[in-house]
């Protein structure tokens, strides 16, 4: 009988710890890597979306310079979690500037190669040159004020590797921005894929239907692979157990709306408030469906089987998405991806309306449109 009432306090006390530990059964865990610029827009969404579910569970926030300088990008995710209530996800400093491709080189090939449409942190549409210092460590204006909260101390790329191995085949990497943090983590531990669960990445495009002039005349052209060629080359051809890409084609067929928008911004949580009170971009929901259709693959109604890389000839196709199928492919190539191409567009609002509108999931002290913390909490 003692032998069995001791058992019994052993066996409690293991899953108390387990629980401790481990996230709830069905939850998954996640390391996000994004060029999180903002307030709002769709790479902070993204992370929202992830945050929202209550079947991830988020061990933290890589950042990687994309759309905005890697140091503004930074403040701006620490400042949309404790909107929040998530103080308790870290947030990393990543990498800077791409591993070879540089803005000289890239402006000066603007005049053989014509005008780009995008530059991200080296200068965006051109339409605003304020909202994109030349400094690096330079952080405009935050209109939804700056945070309290400090990033982590350690770099993003052995946040990654450590994410990985402290819960080995378990950690899936989703990659929404260059692919800088991931090809660093890659070089510095060469099982780093192999340990991850998967990858899940918004970037590259096959042969997306479309009007509009960004793609119309150079098809292959993607921001995030475009940006760091050489890391999209290694991290595409490592050793992951799976891939899953969100390409142009399939995030053309989203847009954030101001319908949406009012329809998520009648509930009273931290996810509609904050979106409410700074979210004013209506575009394309790239990284949102990266996100979703991960979680919810019904929401993709057709995909493809594709060997991809990034082109590093440093020419007019330099940074250009590569892919072939299983007859074409080369001799050295990477795992096979499974590549999103069309999208449930209803259910995919529909999804993420309620993501959107629904409490945080273990949210904490989360702040009021006006920055001061919510009564009660």
């Amino acid at each position: 009988m003692l032998f069995k009432q001791r058992t019994a306090v052993i066996t409690a006390f293991a899953i108390l710890v387990m629980i401790g530990t481990s996230p709830a059964q069905g939850v998954e865990r996640v390391v996000i890597d994004q060029d999180g610029s903002g307030p709002g827009g769709s790479n902070i969404r993204s992370m929202m979306t992830l945050i929202q579910s209550p079947e991830v569970r988020v061990e933290g926030i890589a950042m990687v310079t994309g759309n905005a300088w890697m140091h503004a990008e930074t403040q701006h995710t620490l400042r949309m979690l404790e909107y929040l209530g998530r103080r308790d996800i870290p947030v990393y400093e990543g990498a800077v500037h791409p591993l070879v491709r540089s803005k000289a080189e890239t402006l000066a090939n603007q005049a053989f190669y014509g005008q780009l449409a995008w530059l991200g942190a080296w200068g965006g549409d051109g339409s605003d040159p304020s909202a994109y210092p030349d400094d690096p460590n330079a952080v405009p204006d935050m209109i939804e004020g700056p945070p309290e909260t400090a990033p982590a101390r350690e770099a993003a790329a052995r946040f990654l590797i450590d994410a990985v191995h402290a819960h080995p085949g378990e950690v899936t990497v989703y990659a929404a921005g260059p692919l800088t943090n991931l090809a660093i983590a890659q070089r510095l531990d060469p099982s780093f894929a192999d340990t991850a669960k998967q990858l899940v990445f918004m970037g590259g495009s096959i042969s997306p239907v479309t009007d509009d002039p960004e793609f119309t005349t150079t098809p292959n052209h993607e921001f995030n692979v475009w940006f760091d060629p050489e890391a999209a080359h290694a991290v595409l051809t490592a050793a992951w157990h799976r891939i899953i890409v969100t390409p142009i084609d399939i995030s053309l067929q989203s847009r954030y709306t101001d319908a949406m928008h009012d329809k998520i911004t009648r509930a009273d949580t931290p996810a509609a408030n904050y979106l409410a009170a700074f979210d004013t971009e209506r575009y394309y929901m790239w990284d949102e469906i990266a996100a979703l259709g991960w979680l919810y693959p019904e929401l993709v109604t057709d995909a493809r089987n594709l060997y991809l890389d990034a082109d590093m000839s440093h020419g007019p196709s330099y940074g250009n998405t590569l892919a072939w199928t299983e007859d074409t492919k080369p001799e050295h190539h990477g795992p096979l991806a499974t590549v999103q191409m069309t999208l449930d567009r209803d259910a995919f609002d529909k999804r993420f309306i309620e993501l959107m509108r629904a409490p945080t999931p273990s949210s904490k002290n989360p702040l009021a449109n006006d920055g001061t913390p919510v009564a009660g909490d």
